[in-house]
């Protein structure tokens, strides 16, 4: 939290420093340690979110209310913000200027906005369609010009890449810039050339997104950097780990090694992460054991 005890925006957390590593954030406990690990933003990742809390893919099970009520548990547990995954908006312009406005009731200050057709999918899966510019620059009108909060960010992002080439996706992130879009996100780019040309044309705040598996290329952070980007999002890393290691650890007991039992955390160290001194702390100041006795 700042000095006057609010959350701060993103838009001042990506001035505090030259380049942004973001995490993505899937339930209230990942974005606690994201914080505790001195993230000073962090990502809500549809992906993320309705793979953990609904065990589906994302290839539009969920919609709005789902992942918000995600939103409210995530920003509920944190005083860092959030850049929040809004999908397509969920509809026409009326449903992404009541996405944009609920959002930001609740705390949100940035949001990503995509040109894909419902149901959409992973950005880096196959399958995806994409709407035509008009609709999309459409959409960034409205939530631009209907946002309740000039600070809000609305980050501009393609998938055309992947539907109709690397060309397209350029005009298509043009078109959302005209629309007035404060930020871009030009999803999978498939090539060091195409990174690099991405960084040289905008001189908008721009989101690279490495994805292990993925089909952009996978550099260090710095690398992106030096290219132009100003955020590296990791938005599906944490829960890929989290997932990984809950496999490795039921496989290890199943199989009666018993050899990972170090790479848990430790129970001492969960109770820090859920703020149980503070909690205890608070306890004694109130509970009934503090009570004076009553004569």
């Amino acid at each position: 939290m700042s000095a006057t005890g609010e959350r701060p925006s993103f838009r001042e957390a990506l001035g505090q420093q030259k380049l942004m590593v973001l995490f993505g954030a899937y339930d209230a406990l990942s974005a606690r340690i994201i914080e505790q690990m001195g993230g000073n933003a962090l990502f809500v990742s549809g992906f993320s979110v309705v793979g953990a809390r609904y065990g589906v893919p994302d290839i539009g099970l969920r919609a709005f209310g789902d992942i918000a009520a995600a939103v409210r548990d995530i920003l509920g547990a944190t005083g860092i913000p959030a850049l929040v995954d809004a999908d397509d908006g969920y509809g026409d312009v009326k449903n992404v200027i009541h996405t944009v406005q609920s959002y930001e009731r609740m705390g949100v200050s940035a949001l990503l906005l995509e040109d894909q057709r419902w149901p959409k999918r992973c950005g880096h899966m196959a399958g995806k369609a994409v709407v035509p510019i008009a609709e999309m620059a459409a959409k960034m009108r409205a939530a631009i010009g209907e946002k309740l909060n000039p600070e809000t960010m609305i980050f501009g992002r393609t998938d055309a890449r992947a539907v109709n080439g690397f060309d397209d996706a350029l005009r298509r992130a043009d078109a959302l810039l005209e629309a007035g879009a404060d930020a871009l996100f030009i999803e999978a780019p498939e090539s060091m050339e195409e990174l690099e040309r991405i960084g040289a044309r905008y001189d908008v705040p721009l989101l690279a997104n490495p994805l292990a598996g993925g089909k952009s290329p996978v550099l260090p952070p710095k690398d992106y950097a030096d290219m132009g980007f100003d955020i590296v999002c990791y938005g599906i890393t944490p829960l890929m780990a989290a997932a990984g290691a809950m496999r490795a650890r039921i496989d290890d007991i199943q199989s009666g090694r018993f050899a990972l039992s170090e790479d848990e955390m430790s129970f001492a160290d969960f109770k820090t992460v859920m703020d149980l001194p503070r909690w205890d702390a608070l306890d004694e100041k109130y509970g009934l054991a503090s009570a004076p006795a009553q004569g």
